[in-house]
């Protein structure tokens, strides 16, 4: 970035001066961004070489969220969100930790898993001890199939042989998929040992296919904050939050923490919140968004019972959150290859390794789930989240331009926020 990825009053300016303060900061002309952004930045005619059955696209918000800080360098990450509140929530969360450092992450491991599926094997024992003993060649076989990978430094790089009894096994290749996602690589890799495997182990050969559990390529992120600055954590250009202490926050913080590691009930609604800053940010790039949430709900499971991906504890004066999970995401291939906004997001992102960009996702999960913590344990989830759904409830009822606000402020300051409101307020704006 070529400036600070703190841009305050940023939601009071128009989308073109927003696009004109984003381009300044991360090195884009204002005029690229909007020629890719206008109009979801994909036609029918590239769409219909996409999937099947085209007859249209579908526009989602593209929004960022500012104020991140990932590893001692000032990063903006780009979303696609419907949901209100979600972007805004990120945002502020990421200020309150700022003064701390912001986020620390780092990949603990970097491979993704293919299985192959063996079955109606009499030996089972003779089996597993045949397949470890040609791990290289098996390995160099798989090698075989994914040549560009190879070039780029990548590959099968080890085996792992798991007997399922009653004559099942599953043989696990990890591989280095380097800047891609990695699914049609290891698929590639899957259908190219497969054969071999099965007359290895004298079985009969089922499923070739990646894993979305794919554990063996996991990020964690870190991060702290001061009690003053949970307690007073609006933009100094918002209303303040109701006079709760901070060191009461961070208690309330914990607590949440606790009941979700205790509840999978609650674990799952914690984990949501997670999911709404990863996935917006893996939409927003071009990734597979239902690929990362199968992988990440599994690996909250892991232990038998469904878990918080993230928990929070308190460290002296100082509240402090640690998110890990697996991730899997890529900055080349697969949509990046046609939709321009992918593209874009990635420079708005400065995402130079397919790793960067798994650590800047899962900072804005941990920062969309500081957000919903701290909401609970202050106002409440609604007074900001309404207030935005307002807007939203205001242009359906028929709101335009300038009338929007206007109509949202009314419906949040008395009444339900229901469509219905909305067109009263606004029949009432123009004179009728």
């Amino acid at each position: 970035m070529q400036g600070q990825s703190r841009i305050p009053g940023f939601y009071k300016l128009s989308v073109d001066e927003r696009r004109s303060q984003l381009g300044e900061r991360v090195g884009l002309d204002a005029a690229e961004l909007s020629r890719t952004l206008d109009h979801g930045g994909l036609d029918a005619a590239s769409a219909d070489k996409v999937v099947e059955n085209v007859v249209g696209v579908y526009v989602l918000p593209f929004g960022v969220v500012l104020n991140l800080r990932l590893n001692g360098k000032d990063r903006i990450a780009p979303m696609v969100v419907e949901e209100p509140s979600v972007i805004a929530a990120a945002s502020n969360a990421a200020r309150i930790v700022r003064p701390c450092g912001g986020f620390q992450a780092e990949i603990l491991s970097g491979h993704m898993t293919a299985q192959v599926q063996l079955y109606d094997v009499s030996d089972p024992l003779g089996a597993v001890r045949r397949l470890r003993e040609n791990e290289e060649q098996l390995l160099a076989l798989g090698a075989d199939a994914v040549p560009n990978l190879i070039a780029r430094g990548g590959g099968p790089r080890a085996l792992e042989v798991r007997d399922l009894e009653d004559g099942f096994l599953v043989i696990h290749i990890h591989v280095d998929c380097g800047d891609a996602m990695g699914a049609n690589l290891v698929n590639s890799v899957a259908e190219a040992v497969g054969p071999e495997m099965a007359r290895l182990a004298q079985g009969r050969l089922g499923l070739r296919i990646l894993s979305n559990l794919c554990d063996h390529r996991r990020v964690r992120v870190r991060c702290w904050a001061k009690g003053e600055d949970l307690a007073h954590g609006r933009d100094s250009n918002r209303e303040d939050d109701d006079d709760i202490p901070g060191d009461e926050i961070i208690d309330a913080i914990v607590r949440a923490s606790e009941f979700a590691e205790r509840d999978p009930y609650r674990a799952a609604t914690h984990n949501k919140g997670i999911m709404n800053g990863i996935d917006s940010v893996a939409l927003a790039t071009g990734n597979d968004y239902r690929a990362v949430e199968a992988g990440a709900h599994a690996f909250a499971a892991r232990s038998g019972q469904y878990m918080p991906l993230a928990i929070w504890r308190r460290e002296g004066d100082r509240l402090f959150g640690e998110l890990e999970l697996p991730l899997a995401l890529g900055i080349v291939g697969g949509t990046l290859r046609v939709h321009p906004v992918a593209r874009l997001a990635l420079k708005l992102a400065h995402a130079k390794s397919a790793n960067d960009l798994i650590m800047l996702a899962a900072s804005v999960g941990l920062a969309s789930n500081l957000a919903a913590l701290r909401a609970l344990a202050t106002v409440g989830i609604q007074r900001g989240h309404m207030a935005l759904h307002a807007r939203s409830v205001a242009i359906a009822a028929g709101a335009r331009h300038d009338q929007v606000e206007r109509v949202a402020f009314a419906l949040t300051n008395g009444g339900p926020i229901t469509v219905e409101s909305a067109r009263r307020v606004l029949e009432e704006l123009n004179g009728r």
